[in-house]
């Protein structure tokens, strides 16, 4: 028996009902497994924002909490029910509104901007530490920002130049010990780069590039490189051939094909490359310490260990506060290209 137009009507309504009902639940879920991960980030950036030198009040920290978690909620559910930017980004501003009104209402006696000093205040440890101890041995925190800033886009740089390059090459060509070289790349993966600390920093030293941040800089490019690799190799994997030989067929060189028509293919993979390289340069704490000798060179890791040092004693709103300071470029870096990081399953890797 045919469908009228009310049954079908009916049904899309069902349909509807469903996806929203099945919505929910995974938002629900989502929200419920990320609470314990997310809560900790919630409370650092309260504590930035209301912690005095006799500590904070748990019950500050809950009613802020209070409002924030909601709010996060609510953009996830205005990400997922709106599909154009215009009203995503209205969205995020009455939300935004919303909780600058609700954190005033609830904790507006309890928030300063004392504990962000620090980024006017030049001497900061010093004064924290006493002059005496630090011996104006700190920089400023511009110094290190500048610095981490550095160390994270030139080795981005150079690890997304040579990944694409390797991918391109090792997707497109058949050569003799490719099969032993991407072996090799697996072999790289398996070992944990901190194992390596002593005979890098040997390396480094022999090289001449101790106390420089060209040192860090080489470190997490190689160490990043396998991996960037065989990501950009399974994106180049899921170009066909036939785009790239049409091209030369038009007259085009490898060159020409190579950047005006596998390039822009491939386009997601370097972002996603990009800002996971980014994110690793930014980060590092180890290789940055370890290939150093004294105070020659400073990036925000080490800016914010010294900043917790607690044998002058710990001013936790400081240490907060440093903290939002470090990871905000990384946040608003993901939040700005999340969608490109997502695709980074279109890519295989194929031997």
């Amino acid at each position: 028996m045919a469908l009228t137009q009310r049954d079908w009507n009916v049904l899309a309504r069902r349909s509807r009902n469903i996806r929203h009902v099945q919505m929910g639940l995974l938002v629900g879920f989502l929200t419920i497994v990320s609470i314990p991960v997310v809560l900790p980030f919630f409370w650092v950036f309260v504590i930035s924002f209301s912690a005095r030198t006799g500590g904070v009040e748990s019950a500050v920290l809950w009613r802020a909490c209070g409002v924030l978690v909601p709010a996060v909620v609510a953009y996830v559910v205005v990400h997922l029910t709106f599909d154009s930017i215009r009203k995503r980004l209205f969205g995020a501003a009455v939300l935004i509104l919303l909780v600058m009104i609700g954190l005033i209402v609830t904790v507006g006696k309890d928030l300063h901007l004392h504990n962000y000093r620090f980024l006017a205040n030049a001497n900061l440890i010093e004064d924290l530490r006493g002059a005496a101890t630090a011996g104006g041995q700190f920089p400023w925190v511009w110094e290190a920002f500048v610095n981490s800033l550095l160390v994270a886009a030139s080795s981005t740089l150079f690890k997304v130049s040579i990944a694409t390059v390797c991918g391109y090459y090792l997707s497109r060509f058949a050569f003799y010990g490719r099969s032993a070289f991407l072996q090799t790349l697996l072999i790289l993966e398996v070992f944990h780069p901190w194992m390596l600390t002593i005979p890098i920093f040997l390396v480094i030293y022999w090289i001449g590039l101790l106390n420089n941040l060209a040192g860090p800089i080489l470190v997490l490019t190689v160490i990043d490189l396998p991996f960037f690799i065989f990501i950009m190799k399974g994106f180049f994997d899921a170009v066909p051939w036939d785009i790239e030989m049409s091209a030369m067929t038009d007259g085009a060189s490898r060159r020409q094909a190579f950047r005006h028509v596998v390039l822009p293919q491939v386009w997601a993979g370097i972002i996603a490359i990009s800002v996971l390289g980014f994110i690793r340069g930014w980060e590092e704490y180890v290789f940055v310490t370890a290939l150093r000798t004294g105070n020659s060179y400073w990036v925000m890791s080490t800016y914010l260990y010294y900043v917790a040092d607690d044998v002058m004693g710990v001013d936790y709103g400081v240490v907060a506060a440093v903290s939002v300071f470090y990871m905000a470029p990384s946040l608003l870096l993901y939040m700005f290209l999340q969608r490109n990081l997502t695709q980074l399953t279109l890519g295989g890797i194929k031997g």
